[in-house]
């Protein structure tokens, strides 16, 4: 997995966690399915990069 990928993986599940997280405690339904889209995103790339690396092996 290349570096840049699997930290722009990172930053998008992170980021996905804390909007919703955020959601989820002010009660906002949209922000917290906004957050899980954002976090279902970040895992998506991380297994495209994962599996990348299978193949390159």
């Amino acid at each position: 997995m290349s570096d840049k990928e699997k930290g722009r993986a990172k930053a998008e599940q992170a980021k996905g966690k804390v909007k919703e997280t955020a959601g989820r405690a002010v009660g906002n339904e949209s922000m917290t399915a906004e957050g899980r889209a954002e976090k279902a995103k970040g895992d998506a790339r991380q297994a495209k990069e994962k599996m990348k690396d299978v193949f390159k092996r």
